[in-house]
């Protein structure tokens, strides 16, 4: 008999859903725009249909549990969404427990930047490695980390928010609400705000004419062409992201850096120059680590997710010891 895990992945723009056996391969997958104003039952009932449709395909007997990767902060001991930003309502709202109410099997619920490391390392580029960092550039940056073999949690499931380590003392505010976060400096959303106020400094470019906006996708088709702004611009964000994956380097020891997110697609451009901080500026023991991109590519915290839950009914079956912390 095939074992089949529903995962989902809560976005704040869109919630996504999959059956995925036990190999880690997407049998089927659904998608929404997610209703980031509706209120958790809407949300609730977004993430009921999409599974309803794909629990249409299959045997229920197949589907071991759910596992649901959703933005933070949420406690995933207690199962509370402490406050979502990105999602109108969740604020100390019992997210698990509202979601095993809706279905009749175990649900997982964990951090999407826990998820997407989840993902990597039990599928992805991160597979048969101990020690190994996550981290999504993209709208924000977010990340997980794999210590010795197992997930690191941490108080409250809440490790890993890397995003919010200071790179600069009173520097560019973060939506967070600290100043000179990671984040606020090399996301996705931080390089579009450079590139847009230095395009508009600059007459000898091809970014930002007239009626224009300039988006990520816009700054690396110009370099492409040649245009010496945007081939700056990259390196100057390659740099960036060097610059706090090296401080994650010293900090974790990790075998490999996973990079996934939005920026990922654009990995061979970032790529030599992220390495070649890392190479000139990471203490002698540590030069040699490596960056690689995400191998499940946007679906690294969908997959997650879905691990989730294989890794639950291990658990039920074998019993704590022989997954432990996994």
């Amino acid at each position: 008999m095939q074992q089949i895990a529903i995962g989902i992945d809560l976005g704040g723009t869109q919630v996504r859903a999959a059956l995925v056996d036990e190999r880690g391969s997407l049998v089927a997958r659904r998608e929404e725009l997610t209703d980031a104003n509706g209120g958790p039952d809407r949300i609730l009932s977004q993430i009921r249909t999409l599974s309803d449709e794909l629990l249409a395909t299959v045997k229920p007997s197949d589907v071991v549990g759910i596992g649901v990767s959703a933005p933070g902060p949420i406690d995933t001991v207690s199962g509370i969404a402490t406050s979502i930003p990105t999602l109108s309502g969740f604020v100390d709202f019992p997210l698990r427990a509202e979601l095993q109410k809706r279905f009749p099997f175990p649900v997982s619920l964990e951090h999407d930047g826990i998820a997407a490391a989840i993902g990597e390392w039990t599928f992805g580029a991160g597979k048969g490695v101990d020690n190994l960092i996550y981290i999504t550039v993209s709208t924000g940056i977010g990340g997980g980390v794999i210590a010795d073999g197992r997930v690191l949690r941490g108080r409250k499931g809440m490790a890993a928010h890397i995003g919010h380590m200071s790179v600069a003392p009173d520097g560019e505010l973060c939506p967070c609400g600290n100043r000179g976060c990671f984040e606020a400096y090399g996301s996705g959303t931080a390089f579009m705000r450079r590139a847009r106020a230095r395009a508009a400094e600059c007459s000898d470019t091809t970014l930002g004419r007239p009626g224009e906006d300039i988006h990520s996708r816009d700054v690396f088709a110009a370099a492409r062409a040649g245009d010496a702004l945007a081939n700056r611009l990259i390196d100057e964000e390659a740099e960036i992201l060097g610059r706090g994956f090296t401080s994650l380097i010293h900090i974790f020891s990790p075998d490999m850096l996973v990079m996934g997110g939005g920026l990922s697609n654009e990995f061979e451009r970032l790529q030599p120059g992220i390495q070649g901080y890392i190479t000139q500026w990471a203490m002698p023991g540590f030069k040699d680590v490596k960056v690689l991109r995400a191998a499940l590519g946007q679906n690294s915290g969908l997959i997650g997710a879905a691990a989730l839950a294989f890794l639950a009914e291990s658990i039920r079956l074998e019993g704590p010891s022989l997954v432990a912390n996994r």
